[in-house]
């Protein structure tokens, strides 16, 4: 197992939490704190008994954006004959965005700063609830950089086209409030509640049959992109009738008949 340094974890019930630590730098990311993220979500995925996990921040911000000390190497480098090895970046979007998307469900709380790839980070969760104190922000065209990991995408699905162009060609800061009017977020929360509130949801969502809530999680992954309509239904379809033979199902509606709470399989 990893010895942290960057994050904090913790289980609650069926919620797992992992707090970015490195509050003195804003949380900047680094590859260090991704790889502790990417390598705690990935014990959750194999434990049974985590449901959904929530992501959040120390200090005063959820990530403000990479850590320039490591844009200051990579420039050096670049000066450099032949500089930085290019690639096409598939694998590294899938390292996070995909990784990410096909994990268990993940809560962003977003406590502060949310800048870069700290908004970047926040696109593919499946539920983001902010602070009045936050501010979010695309910001890479202002580093001269192309906004990455899939966000030209994922930010236009949850925001529309306009909203996405405007925060991208100006990477301006976007505060909670307007960034729940334009759905980049679902919920805003005064400071104090922001992680009880990420908790909730993520218990609600734990709290029902996980082979439900991966394969709808799929069926959201590939259907909302895919303009034949015939195959979206057929992915539903498919997945339903594996559902309604999975025990999880059967519970469920003896749960409902004798008016108790169901006991479903998450093994």
């Amino acid at each position: 197992m990893m010895a942290y340094e960057t994050i904090l974890t913790e289980t609650r019930g069926r919620v797992g939490i992992i707090r970015f630590n490195r509050p003195d730098r804003l949380n900047a990311w680094t590859a260090q704190l991704n790889a502790e993220v990417h390598d705690q979500i990935g014990q959750w995925n194999d434990d049974p008994s985590v449901g959904a996990i929530v992501l959040t921040g120390e200090g005063r911000g959820f990530m403000a954006g990479a850590d320039l000390n490591d844009f200051a190497d990579r420039v050096e480098t670049d000066k450099e004959p032949g500089g930085e090895q290019m690639s096409t970046g598939s694998s590294g979007g899938y390292s996070t965005t995909g990784f990410i998307q096909r994990s268990k469900p993940t809560i962003a709380a977003v406590n502060g700063y949310a800048v870069g790839i700290g908004l970047t980070l926040i696109l593919p969760c499946d539920v983001r609830i902010a602070s009045t104190n936050a501010l979010m922000s695309i910001r890479f065209v202002k580093m001269g950089l192309m906004p990455e990991l899939g966000s030209t995408r994922l930010l236009a699905q949850l925001v529309g086209l306009g909203n996405a162009s405007e925060m991208c060609l100006t990477g301006r800061m976007v505060p909670a409030d307007e960034a729940l009017r334009m759905g980049l977020v679902t919920a805003v929360t005064e400071p104090e509640d922001l992680l009880e509130t990420a908790i909730a949801k993520a218990e609600e969502i734990a709290g029902n049959p996980g082979n439900a809530v991966m394969m709808i999680k799929e069926l959201l992954r590939k259907n909302p992109m895919d303009a034949d309509l015939e195959a979206v239904m057929e992915r539903e379809s498919i997945r339903d009738q594996i559902a309604r033979r999975h025990p999880n199902h059967a519970e469920a509606v003896s749960a409902f008949l004798e008016k108790r709470d169901p006991n479903f399989d998450n093994g």
